[in-house]
């Protein structure tokens, strides 16, 4: 009780009340731990105030495509100190692990800004056995098994990565063979929930003697982050190799803002053990 108090009690004769006094509460258990989500942003400014970002990559027959993932990886010019990576393999027959090992020890000793703040490879299998190639793999049959496989692999990476620090997730394909340095700046520069991905295709088929160029576009949605109001953008170039078929596909990135509420909707829906 204040002077002030004691005062009033003696002159008026009544009995202070304190009202909504709680005491607080103290808990020492190591098995209970917090998290506060509401310092973390996912922001157009998300360079200037240094927002983490986290790359995941899922892998399967990948070892061909490892040496320029990384090399084009390096050219980031988002802050490496502010870049968590996380692969997942799955169902891989060729040495996709330990080149994928190789490489990160490889960029993670450089001496200069190249290493990135963390790096973590996730293994799982889920029976897979279709072909890598083209037609298979693009094949009407393989589009519901492919795209389920897809989904599930992007679950367990995902819930085995995120942190709380994180503010956004990029999904990375492994076989892009050109992409701008400063891509991820551009994409959180776009402050949108979701930015529909189009797929751009330009291929030269041969017809009659003659090469005849055929155009078209598509779009991909992804019904896993929709729930989640997810920031999605996609874009990036990848060129042929075949010169009976010059080609290049747009292939897909993906950015996520990881608010408060896509971090509740991704830990209600952890895959099942």
């Amino acid at each position: 009780m204040t002077a002030n108090d004691h005062a009033r009690w003696h002159g008026h004769l009544t009995t202070p009340v304190v009202f909504n006094r709680h005491t607080p509460v103290e808990v020492n258990s190591s098995t209970i731990s917090r998290v506060d989500l509401n310092p973390i942003k996912s922001t157009p400014q998300g360079l200037l105030k240094r927002e983490r970002i986290l790359i995941l990559t899922p892998l399967r027959n990948a070892a061909e495509h490892l040496f320029d993932y990384f090399d084009l990886l390096s050219q980031l010019t988002y802050p490496h100190e502010l870049i968590d990576l996380a692969f997942l393999v799955g169902d891989s027959t060729d040495d996709t692990v330990a080149l994928l090992a190789s490489e990160l020890d490889r960029v993670q000793q450089r001496a200069d800004n190249v290493p990135f703040r963390s790096a973590l490879i996730v293994e799982k299998d889920f029976g897979v056995k279709l072909s890598q190639n083209v037609e298979d793999r693009h094949g009407f049959a393989a589009q519901g098994p492919r795209r389920k496989t897809m989904g599930k692999a992007r679950n367990y990476l995902l819930s085995a990565a995120l942190k709380p620090e994180h503010s956004w997730v990029y999904w990375r394909d492994v076989d892009i063979q050109d992409s701008p340095s400063k891509i991820i700046e551009d994409f959180i520069a776009h402050d949108r929930d979701i930015l529909v991905p189009n797929i751009w295709f330009h291929r030269y088929e041969e017809k009659d003697g003659k090469m005849r160029d055929i155009e078209g576009r598509c779009k991909w949605s992804i019904d896993i982050w929709r729930c989640a109001r997810a920031h999605l953008s996609q874009s990036i170039t990848t060129r042929g190799r075949s010169r009976k078929k010059e080609s290049f596909y747009v292939h897909l990135w993906t950015l996520i803002s990881c608010s408060q509420k896509v971090k509740q909707l991704i830990s209600r829906h952890k895959p099942e053990s």
